[in-house]
């Protein structure tokens, strides 16, 4: 009965493994082939994948696309860490009832969906463009400001500060330092594990945003990858090799910034600091 059991158990984990992995499996092997041969569904590589990247490169604007995606995302994450660090360090951290029911209006805004805020954000960065042009409509800093922080990000540094021992900081006050040296200087370097995981979904939520640049964008030349993707599957005449092998870098930098943070995303996930 153990060694079925035991069967059973990898036969279904193979197959959960492949279901999982096939559709990356098949974005690559596309990727090297004509869009004749990825409609027919062939598995097989074919001999077309730098031909593909030179038409990604020579006729679509990849490489413009690619730095904005970059820099909307590094951007967001960068000001997000920063940001919703602070608020969840002082929620926690200087506690009091109105505080209190500050923080629980702002777990109540996680209930509104983003869709039902595109039109006033819309009309708002509208109204800041003739102001202050450079953070209105069709500016990749209109793409970053609505998501630099949210309200899960500040919920989920509230709940690891907890586990930071509030000893430090009374330590750091009797040394003579400031509030913000005290969370420069002794919180940020404690809570690595809890940054790395904020990070990673950060950025991967920026870099794959599709719905608010999809409204802010109206320049071709200020697309980020998922717009420049979409555009690419929306043709008469789509070449869906050039479209996988699209699909195929705009998955790396994700893919690379998970798997180098891997560790440290499982450990602030699980809440612990060191």
């Amino acid at each position: 009965m153990t060694m079925f059991k035991k069967i059973f158990t990898y036969v279904f984990l193979s197959i959960a493994a492949f279901i999982s992995i096939f559709p990356f499996f098949w974005m690559i092997i596309s990727s090297t082939n004509v869009s004749k041969d990825v409609t027919k569904g062939r598995l097989l590589p074919g001999n077309h994948f730098f031909e593909n990247v030179k038409n990604l490169f020579e006729n679509v604007n990849m490489g413009t696309a690619l730095i904005n995606s970059a820099i909307v995302a590094i951007a967001t994450t960068v000001l997000a860490l920063i940001i919703a660090s602070l608020a969840g360090y002082g929620f926690e951290v200087f506690r009091s009832k109105k505080k209190d029911i500050v923080f629980n209006i702002l777990l109540l805004s996680m209930m509104i969906p983003f869709a039902a805020l595109m039109v006033p954000l819309y009309r708002m960065f509208g109204s800041i463009s003739q102001v202050l042009p450079f953070i209105g409509i069709d500016t990749l800093a209109a793409v970053s400001l609505p998501t630099i922080t949210t309200a899960f990000l500040i919920f989920f540094f509230r709940q690891n500060t907890k586990m930071f021992a509030k000893e430090l900081v009374e330590a750091g006050r009797i040394d003579g330092l400031s509030e913000l040296g005290i969370f420069f200087k002794i919180f940020i370097p404690s809570m690595k594990t809890t940054y790395a995981a904020a990070a990673i979904i950060t950025f991967m939520g920026s870099w794959n945003n599709y719905l608010w640049p999809l409204v802010v964008i109206q320049s071709p030349e200020k697309q980020t990858i998922p717009l420049l993707i979409s555009n690419l599957g929306s043709g008469y005449t789509p070449d869906y090799g050039v479209i996988m092998m699209a699909i195929v870098i705009a998955t790396l930098p994700t893919a690379l910034v998970f798997f180098l943070m891997q560790k440290h995303f499982v450990a602030g996930m699980m809440g612990s600091v060191k």
